[in-house]
């Protein structure tokens, strides 16, 4: 397949929600306590709830920022592209990189919205989780119709009313809601508890996926202390191993057969030995763990094939174990922009480096047919299918920018390590690719 042809989906993006995202979504008698951009001494813009300090407004918006800069987060709007927080730009940023559609998890709030579950009065949390869901799909997504997956943020504290939620999002055409890793984790019941099964029940309805985004459960993977950064980078996809063990052992799974899950941000390639690991465990530990599954059920691999979504990135591991281990219909591409795993703005070239030994038809699949199949989203009810193609996307947006200034123009060694951040070899590379489709590396001062 040529680079030009691939029709990008991606099913797991951020948003760094912009500062008057709860005006037009919160009753008046709420106003006063809405969640507020707060400008803090050292000029640092800031979200608080009250006084809960969300999470940083710019966390890792890093996306055409060169990789020294990593791991510095933005602290006020201007630091970032205007993509990060403005639909308008994000779209022309999905069209620069060759990207027609993604789903997009919250930022502020915590990627299982911990924040608006936290403060002291719920029926407040309520008002402003429904506030947050109605900008995020009317507003956000609503701009521009076929290029978003809606994502919603559920009440996490009152199962019954999460559900309703799920119901309320389903009739707004929202299918995905973000769902804590480990629940657990933030003191609510078990994910093994019947707590959880309203909540369950209600996402077999209405066909909405639970998105377990890593770092949902508001915690990361133990390393020590003084663990060189590396370390936890290379770590990150470890909560999503706690998920995937945790679900394939579940027992809910004979209630709700139709129950979908998704491993968000995790990659793939450690999946198979997991899932391995699993079936030793069940063929040769039965017999003192007496878990049994249901009619229909082979083992804990089957229930990882029929249930559970996942998603990669740049893995070029997983993707020569797919026949093997996984459901072909199972697992999806992702962008991850604006953080610094984002494979943007060459994502095309990237899919094909990452999956050029897959059938055309295998390519198909996971860059778009599974996601729109999982999320029950149709681009094409808006976007007719040749304009939804990465090469005439991209000349769309001829005229985007891929470089992150902040406050000045970018030096030359900005420029250069920029391009080294790429899978291409060398500057001269990097430009000549992003000239021959119209868009600047460098723009005129």
């Amino acid at each position: 397949m040529d680079k030009d042809d691939l029709i990008l989906i991606s099913v797991d993006d951020h948003i760094a929600e912009p500062a008057d995202m709860f005006e037009a979504h919160v009753p008046r008698k709420y106003k006063d306590q809405a969640p507020r951009v707060v400008t803090e001494p050292d000029g640092t813009q800031q979200w608080y709830y009250g006084t809960i300090r969300g999470r940083n407004l710019g966390l890792n918006s890093v996306a055409g920022k060169p990789r020294e800069m990593y791991n510095i987060d933005a602290t006020s709007y201007d630091e970032m592209r205007p993509g990060c927080f403005n639909v308008d730009e994000r779209v022309r940023d999905m069209s620069a990189g060759g990207q027609l559609a993604g789903l997009n998890f919250p930022n502020w709030t915590g990627f299982s919205g911990q924040v608006l579950n936290q403060g002291p009065d719920r029926d407040v949390n309520l008002v402003m989780i429904k506030a947050y869901n109605d900008w995020h799909v009317d507003e956000w997504c609503g701009a521009y119709p076929g290029r978003f997956i809606p994502c919603g943020i559920l009440p996490l504290w009152d199962v019954e009313e999460a559900a309703r939620e799920i119901g309320r999002l389903a009739s707004k055409g929202c299918h995905a809601v973000t769902f804590s890793e480990n629940p657990e984790a933030l003191q609510m019941p078990s994910i093994h508890t019947d707590y959880w099964y309203p909540l369950f029940r209600a996402a077999c309805e209405h066909k909405t996926v639970l998105c377990t985004h890593i770092g949902s459960s508001s915690r990361s993977a133990q390393f020590s202390s003084d663990a060189p950064a590396s370390v936890n980078m290379t770590g990150s996809s470890i909560m999503s191993a706690y998920t995937l063990l945790e679900l394939v052992w579940a027992r809910f799974w004979k209630d709700f057969p139709e129950l979908k899950f998704s491993l968000t941000e995790g990659d793939i390639g450690w999946i198979p030995y997991f899932l391995w690991r699993s079936e030793h465990v069940f063929s040769r530990h039965s017999g003192w763990t007496k878990h049994e599954f249901p009619p229909g059920y082979a083992g804990p691999a089957d229930v990882f094939r029929k249930h559970i979504y996942t998603c990669f990135i740049s893995d070029k591991v997983g993707p020569g174990l797919l026949d093997e281990w996984f459901d072909p219909h199972m697992v999806c591409w992702e962008s991850d922009y604006p953080h610094s795993d984002t494979s943007w703005p060459f994502a095309p070239e990237d899919v094909i480096e990452t999956m050029g030994g897959l059938d055309d038809a295998a390519v198909n699949r996971l860059t778009h047919e599974n996601a729109m199949a999982a999320y029950s989203f149709d681009p094409f009810a808006h976007v007719p299918r040749a304009q939804a193609r990465a090469g005439a996307l991209r000349a769309q947006a001829a005229d985007v920018d891929v470089v992150t200034r902040v406050g000045h123009e970018a030096s030359q060694r900005d420029l250069d390590a920029w391009a080294r951040m790429t899978s291409f070899k060398n500057t001269r590379m990097a430009n000549a690719d992003i000239s021959g489709r119209g868009a600047k590396l460098g723009g005129n001062p």
